[in-house]
């Protein structure tokens, strides 16, 4: 078996926009260099400052090294039929892989990756970085951050890992389509090795300890094995994959309450790589108040988290509309509503006893709370001795949580408020729960 081993240096951190400004090979059979190749890449864009001092090559130097589609014929036949070995190997063939398909070339084979070896076989160290592991094991490590430097340094640590490898890690890493090495470098195999197949909520965590990700399942170990089942180019995934470095999950009894507590976690941590829900918050909502007149007044207003409004809008239309609606039925008055701006009131509202108009507001309020539903949807468990529970209450999403006596916790919904968790609401997920509701009345117990 012969080992290609790669570092590249390149102009940005992923693949889709940036291009390779030099390549080492380095051909090994797991004890000694069979052939070396290195070669400096014209990039055909600028090379960013930073990158300039951090790697020593300048826009000069490359100005009239060849383009990666001139010498991708001879970096092909290189690495075919070979295992394609680097150190954080799913950056370096990401960007290898890119370009070759760009020139014409299909890069289909099996990967190694040094970090994640390097904490099987040599456990116990002080740090895996490429430098920390030279300078523990006492490796030759010239240019540093030079691609034929860090390839031949790779290679001297691949020669000694393979030394000291009698438990057969390499092999089993080579074995099949062996998930670990699609894995981020520094995500321990047994978090993935934890996640039972069972609806819920992952989370993906930095190195700081902070989510950067949170989803849900039907199957937690399925979806969080599909997060590294390719090894997409863009900028967004390769951040994703360096950036990961522990995965943990919570359970649901089903895929309805994995909606809820993803869509409540998400808004609780705002992870940097959750994008999609940002905009299913509430923005407006329905308030009530009683003026120095003691009159009951009304008001679409932004959301304030120190007043619980009667009803919730996406948009300050939405929330206008259903206003002038009860204006229109109620007989209230605009202007005590909010309606109109005017200074003097021109409507034909009888409004001289605030006891006699706060009945008409009041009616409208109730009018409103009525076509709004409080319901307990009831499903299986997690475990045969319990069922869950999600709570609507006057039509907002109130939370969920897990009864162990569903008859008796059933009776009123002061009964069930001690097994519920709050979760906040949101208009995504009250018309999925109000939508699954429909679909399964049977599940619905109404109060």
């Amino acid at each position: 078996m012969l080992y290609a081993i790669v570092d590249i240096e390149t102009t940005g951190s992923y693949a889709a926009a940036n291009g390779i400004t030099e390549i080492g090979i380095v051909i090994h059979d797991g004890k000694q260099v069979l052939h070396f190749y290195e070669s400096l890449v014209n990039p055909q864009i600028p090379i960013p400052y930073f990158i300039q001092r951090l790697t020593g090559i300048d826009n000069s130097m490359v100005a009239n090294a060849p383009t990666f589609a001139e010498i991708a014929a001879q970096v092909y036949e290189l690495l075919q039929d070979k295992v394609f070995v680097a150190h954080n190997v799913n950056f370096d063939y990401s960007f290898v892989k890119h370009h070759l398909q760009d020139a014409g070339y299909e890069l289909n084979t099996k990967k190694l990756c040094t970090v994640r070896l390097a904490r099987k076989v040599l456990p116990g160290l002080n740090g895996y970085s490429l430098g920390k592991l030279t300078a523990q094991l006492h490796i030759n490590h010239a240019n540093h951050h030079r691609a034929g430097g860090d390839a031949l340094a790779t290679a001297d640590l691949l020669a000694i890992i393979t030394e000291n490898d009698s438990q057969g890690v390499i092999a089993s890493m080579l074995k099949g389509r062996n998930s670990e090495q699609y894995l981020p470098p520094h995500l321990p195999v047994t978090d993935l090795d934890k996640l039972p197949s069972c609806p819920g909520v992952y989370y993906f965590y930095n190195a700081a300890g902070k989510a950067i990700y949170i989803g849900k399942a039907l199957n937690i170990r399925k979806r969080v094995k599909s997060h590294f089942s390719n090894n997409k180019t863009s900028r967004q995934k390769q951040d994703f994959l360096k950036e990961t470095h522990r995965i943990t999950y919570k359970e649901c009894a089903t895929e309805l309450m994995a909606h809820i507590l993803e869509s409540a976690e998400i808004r609780k941590l705002w992870p940097v790589h959750n994008r999609s829900q940002r905009g299913y918050l509430a923005q407006y909502g329905l308030f009530v108040y009683e003026d120095m007149q003691g009159y009951m007044r009304m008001a679409v207003e932004k959301i304030r988290r120190s007043v619980q409004p009667v009803y919730t809008f996406n948009t300050i239309n939405e929330g206008q509309f259903m206003l002038r609606s009860l204006v229109e039925e109620f007989g209230l008055c605009s202007r005590m509503c909010n309606v109109t701006t005017a200074p003097d009131c021109d409507c034909t509202t009888d409004h001289s006893d605030p006891a006699v108009y706060n009945q008409k507001a009041a009616a409208a309020i109730a009018r409103l709370k009525a076509q709004l539903p409080t319901f307990a949807l009831i499903d299986k468990g997690i475990d045969d001795n319990e069922h869950s529970c999600i709570l609507v209450r006057n039509g907002n999403l109130y939370g969920m949580g897990y009864l162990s006596d569903k008859q008796e916790q059933l009776k009123s919904v002061d009964a069930l408020l001690a097994s519920i968790e709050p979760m906040q609401d949101n208009d995504y997920i009250r018309n999925l729960v109000l939508r699954h509701a429909t679909d399964y009345p049977e599940k619905c117990v109404i109060f």
